[in-house]
């Protein structure tokens, strides 16, 4: 086969170190439109973006030359470098969770991502992340999950 095709959408999570809430609300649209920016940089392409004041959810699709931990490595450092001009404590958790989605499942799972504020009010981030943990089939001890 002379081409290369394929669907990689993944629906990545990660919290503020600590998960502290650091990231105010009239700070998250312009967190938002930075990480777009990334985005267009390194030239993956985001699909739906939301959270809350502790975490983000990313849907992704990348193409099959990124590597998934380099995409959030450098989503990550690039935005808390900027979040750090106005909040010098702010930064990310060390790691992420990542779970693959079917393309035919994507309209859902934008939903889900940008309903993060009307989610959190009947369940906490560690309890939203345990449950995709579950769900997606993922091995954890969670005495280690939140470090």
């Amino acid at each position: 086969m002379p081409h290369t095709y394929c669907t990689n959408l993944v629906h990545c999570v990660f919290s503020t170190k600590e998960r502290a809430d650091l990231i105010a609300e009239d700070v998250q649209e312009q967190l938002y439109a930075y990480l777009f920016g990334i985005a267009k940089n390194l030239e993956f392409e985001i699909l739906a973006l939301g959270g809350t004041a502790n975490h983000v959810h990313i849907l992704l699709g990348l193409s099959p030359k990124q590597s998934l931990s380099s995409v959030l490595r450098d989503l990550k450092a690039n935005s808390s470098r900027w979040m750090r001009q106005s909040n010098p404590k702010f930064a990310w958790q060390e790691g992420f969770g990542a779970f693959s989605v079917s393309p035919s499942q994507a309209p859902v799972v934008k939903h889900y991502i940008r309903s993060q504020a009307e989610h959190h009010k009947k369940r906490n981030f560690e309890e939203e992340f345990l449950l995709l943990l579950k769900k997606s089939g993922v091995d954890y001890d969670p005495r280690y999950v939140f470090g």
